[in-house]
């Protein structure tokens, strides 16, 4: 008995999770169905890479400061800055330059400050209207703030004891008795 090859072989488990809409907000919906639609008619990356932010989780639409915002568009004046997700304020940034920002949704300071530096806040419907395929505008996103990423990276070795000094070691504890020989320690092995 072989394998279907025509049927795919062996490859289960990948169906792709953009097959069905998770959400149940009815704006995410219905942005998705507006990006999926322009995507396919335009052939235009940024639409497709809209929607695949678009189907993301919460934890995978991280909320971007108006300073990171800010700083991403020096020398970009006339763009859009794009973020699918959250803006919010940074009360330490003293001025705000004037931004055209897009997003999914504002707090209410960071929307009150854009508006007074002379910017806009746009929908991502509006942004469909003006600008179809993504013309003029930046795509950005904020950092991924998830704990479980301060675990992830290459392991060290004692090859190489610096391939990931910034990878954080499960660890049920931090006390002198955990985890404080090999790899912890010159006389065994190597030390990170």
């Amino acid at each position: 008995m072989g394998i279907d090859l025509k049927a795919g072989g062996r490859r289960t488990g990948r169906s792709s999770s953009m097959k069905a809409i998770k959400t149940d907000n009815p704006y995410t919906r219905l942005l998705i169905k507006l990006y999926k639609f322009l995507a396919r008619r335009t052939d235009s990356a940024f639409c497709a890479t809209v929607v695949k932010r678009l189907h993301m989780s919460k934890v995978n639409q991280p909320p971007i400061g108006l300073h990171r915002l800010s700083k991403y568009m020096l020398n970009k004046e006339g763009k859009t800055a794009v973020v699918v997700g959250k803006v919010t304020d940074d009360v330490r940034m003293m001025e705000m330059p004037k931004l055209t920002v897009c997003a999914l949704a504002f707090t209410e300071t960071a929307r009150a400050r854009i508006l007074a530096a002379g910017g806009e806040c746009l929908t991502f419907d509006q942004l469909a209207l003006s600008s179809p395929t993504g013309s003029n505008t930046v795509l950005l996103r904020g950092p991924k703030s998830r704990k479980a990423l301060a675990h992830f990276g290459h392991s060290t070795s004692v090859t190489n004891e610096h391939t990931h000094d910034g990878v954080k070691p499960y660890v049920r504890s931090n006390g002198r008795k955990f985890e404080r020989a090999r790899g912890r320690r010159r006389s065994c092995g190597f030390k990170v």
